[in-house]
């Protein structure tokens, strides 16, 4: 009697360890039944659209928001955006600008996009500088009621530390070639010759944003003093101006580009909410999965 014992708790223990993948699973599955269920519709939703979103669409959606330092996301969605598939492109902006190397290169991909499908611009809160360089060559510009447009000039910042360098008893060494290779130094005050030097470039890249501004929206450039130099303005007066084309909401931006792109059935890129929502739980979950997991294995 004690050796079939024996025998048959080696067979369960055998037994246990040859279907533990299969028993272990099954626990934290009984042990965590929501969560399994939410787990596997989110990877059943995410299997059957993953990869499919961009197939589907017919319209693409970019946002630009936040300061310009680099156009490479940028233009790696403008890139998507030339799918065979997509018949126009959104760009949703609210930004204060930036950088003028990206903020052109920008505009020039905006310029070359809209010459074989239509862009409609949407103001949706900043489309100020550099973004509003970016921003010129939209089919069309769609403002917010609220948002702030213009502010067509350039600007160079910098500081005077002087004082507190000698304060701290710092004193900076340069050797340098070149006259202007110290061009905005901030350890010493500036010489005449290099504030003329900073002046003229600022007016050079001013006049190159101005005339492409004037050639982009059909403006004349004798009017610039009215609709650049620096100023900014709310949507209704840079309407009048000419630095938007019209007033209105995002939908209105959506349904515009739709009748430019001969879309009747829009659909989009861009993730829902919800999906959006989804991939964060799932994500969670995920991570929730591998814990447990790791303590089953683990005998915890």
């Amino acid at each position: 009697m004690n050796d079939y014992a024996q025998f048959i708790a080696t067979i369960k223990q055998f037994l246990s360890l040859a279907l533990w993948p299969i028993l272990a699973p099954l626990r934290f599955i009984q042990s965590h039944f929501k969560a399994s269920v939410f787990v596997l519709v989110v990877f059943l939703i995410f299997r059957s659209g993953g990869g499919e979103t961009l197939s589907q669409a017919n319209l693409y959606r970019i946002d630009l928001t936040g300061p310009i330092l680099d156009s490479t996301a940028f233009l790696e969605a403008m890139h998507q955006a030339k799918a065979e598939n997509i018949k126009g492109l959104l760009l949703v902006v609210n930004s204060p600008g930036g950088a003028v190397p990206p903020s052109v290169e920008m505009m020039m991909a905006v310029r070359d996009y809209a010459k074989e499908r239509p862009v409609v611009v949407y103001a949706s809160g900043l489309l100020a500088s550099g973004s509003y360089y970016a921003s010129i060559y939209g089919t069309e510009i769609i403002a917010n009621p609220a948002s702030i447009v213009g502010s067509i000039g350039v600007i160079f910042q910098g500081f005077n530390a002087k004082e507190l360098l000698e304060k701290i008893g710092i004193k900076p060494h340069v050797i340098k070639s070149g006259k202007y290779k110290e061009v905005g130094a901030a350890y010493r005050d500036w010489e005449e010759y290099e504030t003329r030097a900073l002046t003229e470039l600022s007016t050079d890249i001013y006049r190159m944003f101005v005339s492409d501004v004037v050639l982009a929206r059909k403006l004349k450039i004798e009017d610039e003093k009215h609709f650049a130099d620096g100023q900014v303005f709310l949507a209704s007066k840079a309407k009048n101006l000419g630095l938007v084309d019209r007033i209105g909401n995002l939908e209105m931006a959506e349904e515009r580009l739709a009748e430019l792109a001969g879309v009747g059935v829009p659909s989009w890129n861009q993730k829902s909410k919800m999906e959006t929502l989804l991939e964060r739980v799932g994500e969670k979950a995920s991570v929730m999965l591998v814990n447990q997991a790791y303590r089953l294995s683990s005998g915890m």
